[in-house]
């Protein structure tokens, strides 16, 4: 098994594999906060409703994670999108 480094910065040049790929991860975390939000709301069970809205509440982090990152990037540095 190969030694991945984790990287701790976006790039400066993102491929548009990579733009595409950065907006599935947001609609990912969209979707399954939405999801996690709605079956809360159908939830009668108290341990499971709030378990659903924690999962909710990640996924909502995960998105704004998300953004900042790719919004911290382009303040600082012009993202280049390749084709």
């Amino acid at each position: 098994m190969q030694n991945q480094q984790q990287m701790t910065t976006p790039p400066s040049v993102l491929s548009t594999k990579d733009h595409l790929y950065l907006k599935d991860m947001l609609n990912w975390n969209l979707l399954a906060m939405k999801k996690a939000h709605f079956m809360a709301e159908q939830c009668q069970d108290q341990t499971l409703k709030t378990e659903l809205e924690r999962t909710g509440q990640m996924h909502h982090n995960h998105y704004n994670t998300i953004l900042e990152q790719l919004h911290s990037n382009q303040s600082g540095n012009q993202t280049v999108y390749m084709q």
